[in-house]
């Protein structure tokens, strides 16, 4: 079987909007050279395209025009490797997801252990946000929650007191055991974070777990949050001004 052939067979089997690359593709019998000159050649023809350097993806063309591949997809060699989570979609890129605005960005945001430069991935530009703590599967609900506390100010499209509204909802579904695992990864956020989930926590009557959050704080800063007390009725005890 001619390598375009083969190529182009491997790719039909592929979903729409799947990101690959040429290692993907290649085999015993078939020879990373050809490979890549075979990928082009369907880059031109238009029966795929070109996301970043290596990397493609099956276009999926609607009434609306070509759609790009979901975020988690364009940057899934940066969230994981070799089965082991590396980071995660937070910021910009869940927001929407998480009802704090209804703006979609071109910025995806990605919480890592290890910051580094930004990148360009067609139309999106990909930036990093340094987590100090263990990222797990089963804590990346939390720190997306906390990541978002931490930047509230910079949520497009949205008011603190509208945001503060929506937080609340969001802690309020949590299980006992979250609360409890969301209040200890906070402990590894700047002070003006912990005391925002603070009172949350006082304003939903969950006292019970800020104590720590409490303890963690000096007793003179003050933390900066405009339009916090047309939400919240429990700011004065946690220096929010």
């Amino acid at each position: 079987m001619k390598v375009s052939d083969y190529i182009s067979k491997r790719i039909e089997r592929l979903p729409k909007g799947y990101v690959f690359t040429y290692t993907e593709l290649v085999n015993e019998s078939v020879q990373v050279e050809a490979t890549i000159k075979a990928l082009n050649r369907m880059v031109k023809s238009g029966k795929i395209a070109k996301l970043a350097k290596g990397k493609f993806y099956k276009p999926e063309d609607t009434a609306f025009g070509i759609l790009m591949p979901e975020q988690k997809q364009i940057v899934k060699d940066l969230l994981e490797n070799e089965g082991r989570i590396t980071g995660y979609l937070t910021g910009y890129s869940i927001y929407n997801q998480l009802g704090l605005t209804t703006q979609l960005s071109n910025t995806i945001q990605i919480g890592s252990n290890q910051v580094r430069p930004d990148l360009q991935r067609d139309r999106y530009t990909i930036s990093f946000i340094r987590q100090k703590n263990t990222i797990t599967k089963v804590h990346i609900p939390l720190l997306q929650v906390l990541d978002a506390l931490r930047y509230i100010k910079k949520i497009p499209d949205s008011t603190i007191q509208s945001s503060i509204g929506r937080f609340l909802v969001i802690l309020k579904e949590l299980s006992e055991h979250d609360m409890r695992s969301i209040v200890r990864l906070a402990m590894k956020y700047p002070p003006s974070t912990r005391a925002l989930l603070g009172a949350l926590f006082d304003q939903l009557q969950h006292e019970q777990y800020t104590g720590p959050l409490y303890n963690s704080l000096n007793p003179v800063t003050k933390y900066k949050l405009t339009g916090a007390d047309k939400a919240l009725t429990t700011i004065t005890k946690w220096n929010i001004i």
